[in-house]
């Protein structure tokens, strides 16, 4: 085979982002040489028409195009980037435990990313958040309980492939148990083998998705020494022999440091490759240099022979898979989420809705992890908080994650020490010690939020 065709092959693996709402020059030459799939994030968003205008524009370039968002709904949006997700997200969903209403919450994402040309969207996760402190999962997934996450994350896969987009499970074998995060350190899940089996792996049993993305994780029960994305035994013997997928195996984002923080991404794109990864996801940031580095390192691992060019051809093949894959899109089924039912509320709580008086809502900055981003979240998402402290006698300080050093606490106490009368609000994953816990922060759940507040619904 030509360096030329080999040089072709590898394009069809990657998976690039890019910075900016026009399409930079080094990816027009590479969309020209062959390259298969492109990924979308926050900074190549500002509203949907734009973004249905830049896919356009893509696939006037390179009409087999597979364009990819992460778009899971609640806190991690791309196409919603700059107003917050208008659902509310998987941990809302696991509460209110009924899987129709799931499945038409991702219908409904499917055909707003189907209206702006996407077809395959980086989602749902199917971590089981075993880990309450768990800094980059948590509201991301649909529960602790594993049955649930399965039931769920069935239904969600349904929903988004009714509406024509193809849908990619994730982050096997499993992040939920972790408390470190991938972008920024290599995690370890280290639990017994019969404990990662039950736990981690049974959401993924069975998965109708069409793509399956694997995480930068360590698993000792399942391969002591490599982190999944590297690991033949986990992506090819356990994925794809013991649990029988047959669809096509992404890999989280090559940049994140989980993946190439000690060996640079090009060397990891090999790695990912010879594993059993099909299509790289390189990271939102790519550039023209950076994609022609990984390229040769590719093309230097098939001519010494670490990356046999049988798996090179594998991998392209089942990425044509997905760019030829046809849905049917369906309509979204008339059920709609009752947010307020997956609120948890103290019963001191309830007592403080229960009284008169003005109340006061008050947002406390919290920082998020890089897969949420500064997406719009609480009640200034939807014009719900207010500026100043004010002289309301009652009061609402709202906060995400709230663990014991959040500045939230803080707040309330001197509030409390003031003569007002306060509650506590987590718009997160619950650490303990909140009154109201709404498990997600997306203007969706967030609009109910503030009318419980304000006494114009009630529990």
């Amino acid at each position: 085979m030509s360096g030329d065709a080999t040089r072709r092959l590898v394009l069809r693996t990657l998976m690039p982002g890019f910075v900016g709402t026009a399409i930079p020059g080094w990816l027009d030459d590479a969309l020209a040489e062959g390259l298969a799939s492109v990924a979308l994030y926050g900074s190549n968003v500002e509203t949907p028409e734009q973004v249905a205008a830049l896919v356009a524009d893509l696939r006037a370039r390179s009409p087999r195009l597979l364009v990819a968002v992460d778009e899971e709904g609640g806190d991690v949006t791309r196409l919603h980037y700059r107003t917050g997700s208008p659902y509310p997200g998987n941990a809302v969903l696991g509460r209110i435990d009924d899987t129709d209403v799931t499945r038409a919450e991702a219908a409904r994402i499917g055909a707003d990313l189907r209206a702006a040309g996407i077809d395959l969207d980086l989602a749902p996760s199917l971590d089981v958040n075993s880990a309450p402190d768990n800094p980059v999962i948590g509201t991301r997934s649909f529960g602790a309980d594993p049955a649930l996450v399965a039931r769920h994350g069935a239904a969600w896969v349904d929903g988004l492939q009714s509406a024509g987009v193809l849908a990619c499970v994730k982050h096997f074998p499993g992040h939920g148990a972790t408390t470190a995060d991938s972008h920024h350190a290599l995690p370890v899940v280290d639990e017994p083998l019969e404990v990662v089996r039950s736990r981690e792996l049974l959401p993924f049993r069975g998965s109708r998705a069409s793509c399956a993305m694997v995480a930068h994780v360590v698993v000792p029960a399942l391969d002591p020494d490599v982190p999944a994305t590297f690991s033949r035994r986990i992506v090819t013997e356990v994925l794809r022999g013991e649990l029988g997928f047959e669809g096509a195996v992404i890999s989280d984002a090559l940049d994140m440091a989980g993946a190439s923080g000690t060996i640079g991404i090009p060397q990891a794109a090999v790695r990912a490759l010879v594993a059993g990864n099909d299509l790289l996801c390189l990271g939102s940031q790519t550039d023209g240099p950076q994609l022609a580095a990984i390229v040769d390192a590719v093309l230097d691992a098939v001519d010494d022979g670490r990356l046999p060019i049988a798996r090179l051809r594998d991998a392209v093949a089942r990425v044509d898979v997905l760019r030829s894959r046809e849905l049917g899109a369906a309509e979204a089924p008339a059920v709609s989420a009752d947010v307020l039912r997956a609120f948890d509320v103290s019963d001191d709580a309830r007592a403080w809705l229960g009284r008169d008086g003005a109340v006061a809502v008050l947002q406390v900055s919290t920082d998020a992890n890089l897969a949420v981003g500064q997406v719009p979240w609480g009640p200034a998402s939807v014009g719900g908080a207010d500026a100043s402290e004010g002289d309301a006698p009652r009061v609402a300080v709202v906060g995400r994650n709230l663990v014991a050093a959040h500045p939230a606490w803080e707040l309330a106490d001197r509030l409390r020490a003031d003569g007002r009368d306060v509650v506590v609000v987590d718009c997160g994953w619950p650490r303990g010690g909140a009154g109201i816990t709404t498990w997600g922060g997306s203007p969706a759940v967030s609009g109910v939020l503030v009318d419980l507040l304000h006494g114009r619904v009630a529990l």
